[in-house]
C-alpha cells in the first residue's frame, strides 16, 4: 500500500473507532476498505450496513468512487431506493452502489474521510 493510501486508511479509522475497518491491499498500491457496523439512517429497514470503497494507488489525485453498502438495503416505506443507488456486487458481496463522484476535487482537501462522511450522510438524507 502506498503511503498516501495507508495514510487514507489510518483516517477511516480513526473517524469510525467503534466499527471493525477491514482493508485488502492490492498489488498495485491502492487498497479495498470496508467499514463494518454503520449506521445507514432510520428510514431504512435494515439499522447496520458495512459501507466499502477502493482507495486507488491514484490517491489522492483520484476520487474515492463508489461506494458501496449491503444488497438487501432496503427503505422502511417500501420505497425505491432512488438515484444514485444500484444493486450489484462489491468483493463478492450483494452490494448496492451508491454513486456519489465529487466534481472539481482538490487533493489538499477532499480526502477519502470526508468523503466517505459525506456520502453516509447522503445516504441518511435520502
Amino acid at each position: 500500500m502506498n503511503p498516501a493510501v495507508s495514510k487514507a486508511v489510518d483516517e477511516v479509522r480513526a473517524a469510525f473507532p467503534d466499527s471493525e475497518v477491514r482493508v485488502r491491499e492490492e498489488a498495485d498500491g491502492g487498497a479495498v476498505v470496508l467499514v463494518e457496523d454503520v449506521d445507514p439512517g432510520a428510514q431504512y429497514q435494515q439499522r447496520s450496513t458495512w459501507i466499502g470503497f477502493r482507495i486507488t494507488f491514484q490517491y489522492p489525485y483520484s476520487d474515492v468512487y463508489p461506494h458501496f453498502v449491503r444488497g438487501d438495503l432496503a427503505r422502511g416505506d417500501g420505497g425505491p431506493l432512488g438515484e444514485a443507488m444500484t444493486v450489484t456486487a462489491f468483493e463478492d458481496r450483494p452490494a448496492v452502489q451508491i454513486s456519489r463522484r465529487s466534481n472539481n476535487l482538490n487533493p489538499a482537501i477532499d480526502t477519502a474521510v470526508i468523503k466517505l462522511h459525506k456520502v453516509l450522510t447522503w445516504l441518511r438524507s435520502r
